[in-house]
């Protein structure tokens, strides 16, 4: 019978909440505005207003396509995350013995195991999600590439709404992959689970301490902070 103690009750909790809150802090507040995945918004910006002005527009192409590419490659990776996870549900005992040998592992029921990795896997699987629909909206920033105005209209408000609606849609497909790309992270702290609960709650803090830094006071964001 599946039954969590509170400790497990808990870090759960804690990795839910970690996750939940640093997501409405990065998307949804003040803050979050001025973080690195915000400030590159407005370079989309100045990217699709730059386009305005190419007459060969190759450049703009090819980085669509190097957008295309890298989203489609950690979509391929969630799909073998997947099958890697549902694969480690089929013989809970034999694995269960290979974990039962780590020094720190805490001892869990196969029902308790098939559910930290049904866990795992619907993490994978939103990830999957994340990934795949930030490809599809870069396909369709290529096709908007493709039917840009002709540089002879850069100035008209028709080309100015072209380029802030292809901003929107670059900037959409952006965050679907950022949010893509935290589940993956997340993920990353999840794996404490399998050791115990204290564990999870050790690894989720870690890896929002890592997200954080990188996003407020890494390098690469403190290059926005100083003029050249």
């Amino acid at each position: 019978m599946l039954a969590f103690t509170l400790p497990d009750t808990l870090a759960l909790g804690w990795f839910l909440a970690c996750w939940l809150i640093y997501s409405v802090v990065i998307e949804k507040t003040a803050k979050g505005k001025t973080s690195l995945n915000a400030l590159m918004n407005a370079y989309r910006d100045d990217w699709m207003r730059e386009l305005l002005t190419r007459e060969v527009r190759i450049v703009d192409s090819q980085v669509t396509a190097a957008l295309q590419n890298g989203t489609a490659f950690f979509a391929s990776t969630s799909l073998i995350a997947i099958g890697g996870t549902l694969t480690l549900m089929r013989a809970p005992e034999q694995v269960l013995t290979v974990i039962g040998t780590l020094p720190f592992a805490v001892p869990v029921t196969p029902e308790m195991w098939e559910a930290k990795i049904l866990g795992l896997a619907v993490i994978c699987i939103y990830a999957f999600f994340k990934f795949a629909w930030s490809y599809r909206l870069f396909n369709y920033l290529a096709i908007m590439v493709g039917a840009a105005p002709p540089v002879e209209e850069k100035d008209t408000p028709g080309a100015r709404q072209f380029a802030h609606r292809a901003a929107r849609l670059c900037a959409d497909a952006g965050q679907h992959f950022n949010r893509g790309q935290r589940a993956f992270f997340f993920a990353l702290g999840y794996l404490g689970w399998f050791i115990g609960p204290l564990e999870l709650a050790l690894t989720t803090t870690g890896v929002v301490i890592v997200m954080w830094r990188r996003q407020f006071s890494s390098e690469a964001r403190r290059a926005f902070d100083h003029a050249p």
